[in-house]
Order: structure tokens, then sequence, then C-alpha cells
């Protein structure tokens, strides 16, 4: 046998073994992406009867909870949660399975809405790109979250589609994050806010992004499904 044929057999055992080491480490890794995201979950839930993120998902896991993991296995490098009062209590009582990073906000003013969620929750953000998460959506899929994040330098506004119908979560560019911080006005409409930046529509094959469970009746259907 020729000398190339004995390093060949010598090599291969060596790649082998240093494949499994490669597989092993990168199953484990997550690959950090500059960019945050605010759960809004601080609303009343009047129509549901208990708090949304308090919600079961069908792993067993809540909606809060369903969320967050998925957020922190894209890379999300900040997750924050936006609370009231009441649900500040509430998760003292039911303790979440949370990632360390997760930050819990209090929004002292959940009379002034959503936008006033979304002001407080942005000023923890230190990234650059922040996805806005409405918590009565317990999907957060890999798949449309890195869609999104890859059109980053596209626009300040990134929101996905299907077939042209427009949903969740939205990504914002610091150019409208510091925008919304500094606006004076609590009791804006976020739709209205973003309309003054370039936006960008994403298709996505998800239709996922268009849930929006809100009362009780929306809850036991999407369960059945």
């Amino acid at each position: 046998m020729s000398r190339s044929g004995d390093l060949a057999q010598d090599i291969r055992p060596i790649s082998k073994d240093y494949q499994l080491f490669l597989n092993y480490i990168l199953k484990g890794w997550k690959v950090k992406k500059n960019c945050s995201v605010i759960i809004l979950a601080a609303g009343r839930s009047s129509r549901m009867g208990k708090p949304k993120f308090l919600l079961e998902f069908g792993n067993g896991a809540s909606f809060l909870e369903n969320i967050i993991r998925q957020y922190d296995e894209f890379g999300s490098v900040n997750i924050i949660v936006v609370l009231n009062s009441d649900g500040i209590e509430k998760i003292k009582k039911h303790p979440q399975n949370l990632p360390p990073k997760t930050q819990i906000v209090l929004n002292q003013h959940p009379e002034y809405g959503r936008f006033y969620s979304i002001k407080t929750g942005l000023q923890f953000c230190t990234n650059n790109y922040t996805f806005i998460h409405n918590v009565d959506n317990p999907f957060a899929r890999k798949k449309v979250l890195d869609q999104l994040y890859n059109a980053r330098s596209e626009a300040d506004v990134i929101k996905p589609a299907i077939a042209g119908k427009g949903g969740h979560p939205v990504l914002i560019s610091k150019k409208v994050c510091d925008y919304i911080v500094h606006e004076k006005d609590h009791n804006l409409n976020l739709n209205e806010v973003l309309q003054k930046f370039q936006t960008k529509g994403v298709e996505v094959q998800d239709d996922s992004i268009l849930l929006n469970i809100n009362s009780h009746n929306e809850f036991i259907e999407f369960m059945k499904k």
C-alpha cells in the first residue's frame, strides 16, 4: 500500500472523532443576535378571565414560557416582559421557567394602553434591533424570526406577511426605538407611529403570524387544533 494510503487510514479515525466533537459542541451552541424582544403582557385580559401569559400551551408550558424559549433559542440577547401590577403578583404566585437574562418590567400606567407598555420596555433595550411580540400569540418560530432579522438592514420596520396580510412580531431598528422612547404622548397607536418610517413586508409561509387569542372561546378553539 502506498504511503498516501497509510496516511488516509491514519487520518480517517481522527476526522470522525473530530466531527463527533464538533457536533457535540454545536448542538448546545446558540448564535447571539444583536436584538432584543419586548413581550407585551400588561393588558387586563378581561375577555379571557385570567392573565394570557399564564395560559397553558399544549406542551405544558405557559404562553410566556413558550414565547421566551423560542426567542432564547433564536439568540435574542435581551428578553423583556412588560406586566402590570396584577401580573407581577401573579408571576410571584406562579413562578415561570425563564432564562436568567429575562427582565420583568412593571408598567405603572396600564391605563395608557399598549403604546406605553412598548415605551416602558424599550427603555431597557440596548441592542440595534428589537422585536415587539404580543403575549396573545404563543408562537415565535425560528424560521420566521430568521427571515425578519435577515431583512433588518433593508428598512427601519420589518413586518411578516402571508398572502399579503400583515402579522406579528414586528422588528424595529434603534432609530424607531429612540423615537418611541422620546415621544411625549403616551397614548398613541403603534401602527400610526410606524408609518413614519421606512417599512418592509417579508412574505413568510407560516400563518401563526396572524394568531391573536383574546377570549376564552378563542383559546378553546385554538387548543382543539
